[in-house]
């Protein structure tokens, strides 16, 4: 064989490759990521009927979230993203009062954990590589416990140990944008739900990076802000007013 044909039948070949890997990528997108999500939490809680005064102090921490979404061209149905996050907090409170049903007076050790999954089903309704464009629905499936120990009096101690469990149906709207030749991208996406005296709004907006980008793997490295307020009035007898929010750094892969 000559070096022409030789070359012919190398070009060939790699066009077959760029072709099948296109094709597969055109069928099916996978993307999996994982981020650190340095959390500052604000905000209080109690139960119907207590008779609370007080105030929380949170710390701080490093909470992570990971998720993983798959895409695919079939219309009419929805492509579909899990995120797994947690959510624990703790701190103290000065309360003078009842919280949770208990009598409590002068700092008060509280602990919460509040980790929930997001279910989401969404269209990509416009993507030309540069721009896209997605919105959806999310099922927020939240599942807390939050506990309290402190002094009642100058002899006693309360311990209390609430719970609230729920699916909350939200909104669901994505977009990115990216920079021509820098390697770079802008992001963000909203769930949202705000019902009454009920409200819950989790969003970020992030910047990404393209560590690789060829036809059989992509790797982008995130940095963003990420916020997630909980507002409920009655969610099993007990009412939340409470902030989480912070940046985070992470990592996405897309195949």
């Amino acid at each position: 064989m000559n070096k022409r044909k030789l070359l012919n039948a190398a070009i060939g070949t790699a066009l077959l490759t760029t072709a099948s890997f296109a094709q597969a990528d055109m069928i099916l997108g996978l993307y999996a990521g994982g981020q650190i999500w340095n959390v500052e939490p604000e905000g209080s809680f109690d139960k119907n009927g207590d008779d609370f005064q007080g105030s929380f102090d949170f710390d701080s921490d490093t909470q992570g979230t990971l998720y993983v979404a798959l895409e695919h061209p079939i219309p009419l149905i929805p492509n579909v993203k899990l995120r797994q996050t947690d959510l624990e907090v703790k701190g103290t409170g000065e309360i003078t009062g009842e919280l949770f049903g208990q009598p409590y007076s002068g700092t008060t050790n509280v602990m919460g954990d509040l980790s929930h999954t997001d279910y989401t089903l969404y269209y990509e309704i416009f993507d030309n590589g540069l721009v896209s464009f997605d919105f959806g629905i999310t099922v927020k499936d939240i599942d807390a416990n939050i506990q309290a120990d402190g002094e009642s009096d100058a002899s006693s101690r309360s311990t209390t140990n609430e719970s609230f469990s729920g699916y909350v149906p939200m909104g669901y709207v994505a977009a990115e944008i990216g920079l021509p030749f820098t390697g770079l991208s802008v992001y963000g996406d909203v769930n949202m739900l705000a019902i009454g005296d009920h409200s819950l709004v989790d969003y970020q907006v992030g910047v990404a990076y393209a560590l690789l980008d060829n036809i059989a793997v992509d790797l982008d490295v995130q940095l963003g802000y990420r916020s997630f307020s909980l507002k409920l009035d009655d969610l099993d007898d007990i009412n939340t007013d409470l902030d989480f929010s912070g940046v985070y750094a992470g990592l996405e892969v897309h195949f």
